[in-house]
C-alpha cells in the first residue's frame, strides 16, 4: 500500500527569478510552518515571486513570501507575509553565507513544494542579470520557439 502523500507536488515557482537572475547552484530545504499555512499550501495559495532568503543568527529564513490566509482558518491564522524558518544543516548554512558574502549574489526561493508530505522549498544562489544579459534570453527564447513551430510545421504537412 502506497504512502498517502508519496511523490512531489508543486505549489508555486518563481518563474521571474530565472529571468532576472543567473542561477549558479540550487539547494532543498524544509520549511518550518503553522497548520493552517501548511493547509494554504496544498490548496496552493502561495506566491514566493516577491520573496528572498537571508542568513540571521546562524539560521536561514524566507522573507517576503506571501501564504494566504487559510480560509475555514479562525482567529489563529497566520500572518500572510511573516519571515518562515529554512530548515538546512549547519555545514550547508555555513557555505550559504561563505557564497552570499561575494559580491553581488543572492539567495532566491525558485518553487515550493511538497516531497513525501513535507513542504520544501528550493533555494537559488544567483547573480542579478544586466539588460543585455535579459535581452539575450529572451531572444534565445523566441529563436527556440520558431525552430519548434517551423518544425511541427514541417511535420504537419
Amino acid at each position: 500500500m502506497s504512502k498517502p502523500y508519496s511523490g512531489e507536488k508543486t505549489v508555486c515557482v518563481n518563474k521571474k527569478a530565472r529571468f532576472e537572475y543567473e542561477i549558479l547552484e540550487t539547494l532543498e530545504g524544509g520549511l518550518a510552518l503553522t497548520g493552517t499555512e501548511v493547509k494554504s499550501l496544498r490548496a496552493g495559495q502561495a506566491s514566493i515571486t516577491e520573496g528572498f532568503a537571508v542568513i540571521f543568527g546562524g539560521e536561514a529564513w524566507l522573507v517576503d513570501c506571501q501564504i494566504q490566509p487559510y480560509a475555514f482558518g479562525n482567529l489563529n491564522n497566520h500572518e500572510p507575509k511573516r519571515r518562515r524558518k529554512i530548515l538546512l544543516h549547519r555545514r550547508e548554512i555555513a557555505k550559504l553565507t561563505g557564497k552570499i558574502k561575494e559580491k553581488g549574489l543572492s539567495l532566491i526561493p525558485l518553487k515550493i513544494y511538497f516531497k513525501n508530505g513535507l513542504a520544501k522549498v528550493e533555494i537559488g544562489v544567483g547573480r542579478g542579470k544586466k539588460i543585455h544579459d535579459k535581452r539575450e534570453t529572451i531572444k534565445r527564447r523566441d529563436t527556440e520557439r520558431e525552430a519548434q513551430r517551423d518544425m511541427s510545421v514541417r511535420i504537419k504537412t
